[in-house]
């Protein structure tokens, strides 16, 4: 009885911010179908026939049927507790991104500093999650998804105030984190992808963007053939499906952000909402689905070392050269 309580009340977590933000339904849609693009697209790389588009899909609807079992021992209210929160952090993260041309959200309720705080939130669940369950695979998933965020935390802090920086200069302020004010000066001097003192920082957000959504060769918290899934390995029903929905829209939204931070772009209307598919699509390629075709997982100790080597020296040199060169 308690379980199915719990079962209606994550259901009316996963609808609520979905009905009352009708764009965060659309940018979940439109995640799930990147994700059976990217399911498929690996499949033919390696030669395989792979899954129908609408899998991701299916696998939430099945989830979403089933129930979530709690482990004996652990916090039942903390453990079902956690993919909400994670879920709703993303809803709230993905009204802050502008999609240039066809949604302009509100600047008063968040900019930069707030959007990285809130990306920060689904590393800190699934660390909970993981050492709330009470499973070994959990405490291992937990110390690798830390490690993994102090290493890539830095470099993408570098990056935003490279941008925001770029941005205050230009208009006689120190630094200015509204979302809005960064598109605006790209229309009116260009996108900062085509900027070559901004390439450091490009490349820099490019190299951060597969740690921070779990992808191989960073997806060593969730090592499937490591540690079972690791943090989700005690997951199931409604409660793994948040997290499904959790990734995905983070994934949303750090593609989004890439976007509005180098390429904004001008258009506005039906072009604009097609350049907003496309170039999510052509990042989403490059930054995961080669990757996952191309390259096996490191271990821990060699993706924080490599986040500190090569992320963090382009994250500073991208800073140094926006402090000079203005």
């Amino acid at each position: 009885m308690m379980l199915e309580v719990m079962n209606t009340l994550i259901l009316k977590a996963v609808l609520a911010p979905l009905v009352l933000f009708p764009v965060a339904a659309a940018v979940l849609v439109f995640g799930l179908l990147l994700k059976g693009v990217d399911r498929i697209v690996v499949a033919r790389l390696q030669r395989r026939v792979g899954p129908p588009l609408l899998q991701p899909f299916f696998d939430i609807l099945k989830l979403m049927s089933k129930q979530s079992m709690v482990p004996i021992g652990a916090p039942r209210t903390l453990f079902l507790a956690l993919p909400m929160i994670g879920a709703c952090s993303m809803c709230l993260a993905i009204a802050l991104v502008p999609i240039v041309g066809v949604y302009e959200p509100n600047g008063q309720f968040g900019d930069l500093i707030v959007l990285l705080y809130l990306l920060t939130v689904p590393a800190i669940v699934l660390m909970l999650a993981g050492s709330a369950s009470g499973s070994t695979f959990g405490a291992i998933g937990f110390s690798r998804e830390m490690s993994l965020m102090l290493a890539y935390e830095g470099p993408l802090l570098l990056v935003l105030i490279s941008v925001a920086m770029k941005t205050g200069l230009a208009q006689g302020d120190l630094i200015t984190f509204s979302l809005m004010d960064i598109v605006h000066y790209q229309q009116d001097n260009g996108s900062f992808l085509f900027d070559p003192w901004m390439w450091p920082a490009v490349l820099a957000y490019l190299s951060i963007i597969p740690a921070n959504l779990g992808i191989p060769p960073f997806d060593i918290p969730e090592a499937e053939s490591e540690v079972l899934e690791g943090p989700l390995c005690e997951y199931s029903g409604p409660a793994l499906a948040l997290f499904k929905i959790m990734s995905t829209m983070k994934t949303m939204v750090v593609l989004a952000l890439g976007i509005v931070m180098f390429i904004p772009g001008n258009a506005t209307g039906m072009m604009a909402l097609i350049g907003f598919v496309f170039k999510c699509l052509i990042l989403f390629l490059l930054t995961k689905s080669l990757l996952r075709a191309s390259v096996g997982r490191m271990r821990i100790d060699q993706a924080f070392l490599f986040y500190f080597k090569w992320p963090e020296l382009l994250g500073i040199v991208g800073l140094l050269l926006v402090v000079f060169k203005g």
